[in-house]
């Protein structure tokens, strides 16, 4: 199993990239009204690339072993991720509440990839 480590940890990274790469398009032309957000290649490859990040997420944890509190802090990160990334291109009333909701996303996001790489629930704060 040791040996689907690398593979499996650079497309979560892979993965993530697009994501974030994805959240920030999307937000931006949900903030400018655009109806690039109708096509239906934007509506489903986000969930397709979440679902693989999310996938290797599960296997990369399950490898590392259950004692590792980094793990936990990246998903209440994740869970509050998703909660105001939907603010930030769904539910956000004003374009400035959805550009608060992407800068506070992003924030977030930055968090979770701190904690991934210092193996630290302190983030980017170790």
């Amino acid at each position: 199993m040791a040996d689907y480590y690398l593979p499996i940890k650079h497309l979560h990274m892979t993965c993530a990239y697009l994501s974030i790469t994805f959240f920030l398009i999307r937000a931006f032309w949900s903030i400018t009204g655009s109806r690039m957000l109708q096509i239906g290649f934007v509506k489903v490859a986000p969930h397709v690339i979440d679902s693989i990040l999310l996938i290797c997420g599960f296997i990369l944890a399950a490898m590392i072993g259950p004692n590792q509190p980094f793990i936990l802090a990246k998903i209440v990160a994740l869970i509050a991720y998703i909660g105001v990334g939907t603010i930030a291109i769904k539910r956000g009333k004003t374009p400035v509440q959805k550009l608060m909701a992407t800068v506070i996303a992003s924030l977030i996001f930055l968090y979770i990839i701190g904690a991934a790489i210092n193996k630290s629930a302190l983030s980017w704060f170790v």
